[in-house]
């Protein structure tokens, strides 16, 4: 850009109103954030490392349970499962309660890795809360909370 070119902001117009919008914007800065301490050094998805940290909170989890927590449909975690079950991060074993259904657990490499992750996440975390008092968070995060329990589930794409 020359010296003569400024730079000049683009109106939102109706975008100023949209929620989603500047949601979508935080995710971009979320995003990088999570690329950058547990995407490129683990190899994971966000949503894979939703599922780790479940499990780890977690003793024994079913599908029906991961698929409500993590907003994604049957056939989409059915997918997640497999991917994570290969890479030796997880099993699934029938229920000694329920033998019709199964549960989710993680391996022993699973659980290194969970942990692994735990103890990264708060060096994550830290970078935004640079932007955020602890009241800010705080509310955002109640706030988020009160925007996803609107309804509905993710676009099946976040498999």
């Amino acid at each position: 850009m020359s010296s003569k070119t400024k730079k000049t902001e683009l109106k939102t117009g109706p975008l100023e109103a949209v929620i989603g919008y500047r949601i979508a914007k935080a995710r971009v800065a979320t995003q990088t954030l999570f690329v950058r301490h547990i995407g490129k050094p683990f190899s994971l998805r966000p949503v894979e490392f939703s599922l780790l940290m479940l499990l780890q909170a977690n003793e024994a989890v079913t599908p029906a349970q991961l698929s409500d927590a993590l907003s994604l449909s049957r056939p989409h975690l059915t997918l997640l499962l497999d991917r994570m079950q290969e890479r030796g991060l997880i099993g699934r074993e029938r229920s000694q309660v329920d033998r019709r259904s199964q549960q989710v657990t993680l391996t022993d490499a699973g659980q290194v890795l969970s942990a692994e992750l735990a103890q990264r996440a708060p060096q994550m975390e830290g970078e935004l809360q640079q932007s955020l008092s602890a009241a800010e968070r705080a509310m955002l995060i109640e706030l988020l909370d009160k925007v996803a329990a609107h309804g509905g589930s993710a676009p099946d794409d976040d498999a």
